[in-house]
């Protein structure tokens, strides 16, 4: 039986897994749980699924969480307290938190030994060199959770890096895929939310409307792949049918189908390196009928550009182009800036940015930090 951490386990990724969980009792045990502030919904998995530990990151719901649970399990606080989480003896750790907040529980899953399930790419997007040299040491694997670099996980076993020409990720093109730019200035968060093919949180729906999901997606597959970015295609699918591809040196693509429902790569991840049964309904391939392909536009949607050219520019950049855009993403759902202010703010930050190395993790933080106060100072600007 497989022991198993669930940071997140209130958001969509979270819950997901935790059905996954509940079908498959017999194989897997839930060791630790983690919200940022959903204590009720919280309260109902520790009941359920009878945990060690949980972890609430948001300090003003700690308290709240103790009086409930008082001592029948151990609660830990703030974001020490989802690093401490990642500690615990699992053989398998579900990082779903949103945003970079992510990394250093991913750093301590690594260190730890334990096998990573990803879903926060944030983690290897801001992280990514500190990662692949921690990899290095470590007897964790990374084992993608993203539905498109699982889909590139599973098209390379056995095959060799070297006969790999390019790596494809397939995007949906989000709500507003055929929308002309003009149309683009005054959309709602409540449209931006609105994704034609997934169920997804807040923030990951933006981010796919704007495409900027597809460009952390890009710098993600660089960091777990080891491709250069000559080596990664994007292009639209609108059916969402093919999850992404390998194309190799012989001209032959492999590519991986599958209904769009999360719960299967996240089942992959979990059951690795068998396959389950699983409750989603099976692709039928006769009411697909047909499979259609487009370039990202570029213009429309700026943010996939801006997220392929720092990946390219490495260093810290690609920490900077993610904290501009969470930073953004928040103010738009806030509606304090329309959703062309997403791409202006991270254009804007990333121009004003001077490059530093990437060190540690200390750095990192300092470079997110006068990147968050540079985004909100052009977000605050544009209020007035």
């Amino acid at each position: 039986m497989k022991k198993l951490i669930i940071l997140g386990s209130t958001g969509s990724i979270g819950r997901q897994a935790l059905d996954i969980i509940r079908r498959h009792r017999d194989m897997f045990q839930v060791v630790g749980l983690s919200t940022h502030k959903n204590v009720e919904l919280l309260m109902k998995q520790v009941d359920e699924f009878g945990p060690k530990a949980v972890a609430v990151s948001d300090h003003n719901s700690i308290q709240a969480m103790r009086k409930k649970l008082g001592k029948r399990v151990e609660i830990l606080g703030g974001e020490s307290g989802l690093v401490e989480l990642s500690l615990l003896d699992a053989d398998l750790a579900l990082n779903a938190l949103v945003g970079s907040v992510g990394l250093e529980s991913t750093i301590a899953i690594i260190k730890s030994g334990k096998d990573l399930a990803l879903a926060n790419k944030e983690s290897m997007v801001v992280g990514g060199e500190i990662i692949n040299h921690l990899l290095t040491k470590s007897e964790s694997n990374i084992i993608p959770v993203d539905s498109e670099h699982s889909a590139i996980y599973q098209c390379l076993l056995g095959e060799k890096k070297q006969e790999i020409n390019k790596v494809i990720l397939t995007a949906s093109g989000g709500p507003f895929k055929d929308k002309k730019l003009s149309e683009l200035k005054n959309v709602t968060p409540k449209e931006a939310l609105a994704h034609p093919r997934w169920n997804m949180g807040k923030k990951i729906s933006i981010d796919s409307a704007t495409l900027m999901n597809k460009g952390l997606e890009v710098i993600e597959a660089h960091f777990l792949f080891k491709q250069n970015y000559d080596e990664i295609e994007v292009i639209i699918h609108p059916q969402s049918i093919i999850h992404s591809m390998v194309e190799f040196m012989d001209g032959s693509i492999k590519a991986h189908l599958g209904p769009t429902d999360m719960r299967i790569p996240i089942q992959y991840a979990f059951s690795y390196p068998e396959r389950l049964e699983s409750s989603v309904p099976k692709l039928n391939l006769l009411e697909v009928r047909e499979l259609v392909f487009e370039k990202p536009n570029l213009v429309n949607f700026p943010c996939l550009e801006y997220a392929i050219e720092a990946g390219r520019n490495g260093k810290s950049f690609p920490a900077v182009l993610n904290a501009a855009n969470e930073e953004a993403v928040e103010a738009f759902l806030k509606e304090k800036i329309p959703f062309l202010g997403i791409s202006k703010v991270i254009y804007e930050v990333l121009s004003e940015h001077k490059p530093m190395d990437i060190v540690d993790i200390k750095v990192l933080k300092e470079v997110e930090g006068l990147a968050r106060g540079k985004a909100k100072e052009k977000i605050d600007s544009w209020r007035s």
